[in-house]
């Protein structure tokens, strides 16, 4: 369990880093700050998650002092860029990648016009390289994890708006 203070610190560090959120699990107490709205709101949830559904961690820049050293933190997704967008989601769970190799050009960029069919993007799982296809047509509007950055499945991965 989080103390008040340590809650503080982390609204406080999602605040003054301008962070989507982060999450954060410690023996079955689930904490989530979300920087999306004007003031950080706090979600607990006494659920504990299964270990196999866990997702993956992911840096945050700082972790504030009495932190507990075993605690998970997760950064949470950007928030679509409006309703009417179209999300492409992850399939799978695995290593997202916006290029075929490290050095080629990423298959979509904000802005690229897509057809549906098209590949957007690889995610790597188990050493298997899956390519990632529009389940529509328009434009990206927004791309959400990083180049290399591990995703689980239903995670968004491109806001796609019609045409």
């Amino acid at each position: 369990m989080l103390t008040f203070e340590q809650i503080k610190e982390l609204i406080e560090l999602v605040a003054q880093r301008r962070l989507q959120g982060l999450e954060i699990e410690r023996s079955g107490f689930r904490l989530k700050v979300d920087g999306q709205q004007p003031a950080p709101q706090v979600v607990h949830a006494a659920a504990p998650m299964e270990a196999a559904a866990a997702p993956a961690p992911q840096a945050v820049p700082a972790i504030p002092a009495g932190m507990p050293a075993d605690s998970t933190i997760i950064a949470a997704p950007a928030a679509p860029p409006d309703a009417g967008a179209h999300i492409v989601t992850s399939p799978i769970v695995g290593t997202f990648y916006r290029a075929p190799s490290p050095d080629a050009d990423p298959f979509v960029e904000v802005g690229s016009r897509v057809k549906k069919g098209q590949v957007l993007c690889i995610i790597e799982a188990m050493k298997l390289m899956n390519e990632i296809e529009s389940d529509a047509d328009g434009v990206i509007a927004q791309i959400y994890p990083q180049n290399a950055q591990a995703v689980e499945y239903g995670e968004p991965l491109f806001a796609v708006k019609a045409d």
